[in-house]
């Protein structure tokens, strides 16, 4: 098992850039029902990844902490009460 989740991201907003505190991540596009499949990315050495479903740029922002997006309404909430 994982010892840490690794956090989800959407556009829904449609903004050009998303910042993020992250550099191993899940991009869904927008939120579901409207979702592209669930492809995980990693910046690697990198500080931008583009993501191949949805063509949002992501950047990391090492001012954020991890899970955490710029603006904040990117980060996806589990709905599950």
């Amino acid at each position: 098992m994982s010892d840490h989740v690794v956090p989800h991201f959407h556009n829904d907003a449609g903004v050009s850039v998303i910042e993020i505190g992250s550099q191993e991540f899940m991009c869904v596009g927008a939120n579901p029902p409207f979702d592209h499949p669930h492809v995980f990315l990693d910046l690697g050495n990198d500080n931008e990844i583009i993501c191949p479903y949805c063509s949002t740029l992501y950047r990391f922002a090492p001012d954020l902490a991890a899970g955490e997006a710029r603006p904040p309404e990117c980060v996806l909430k589990d709905k599950v009460a």
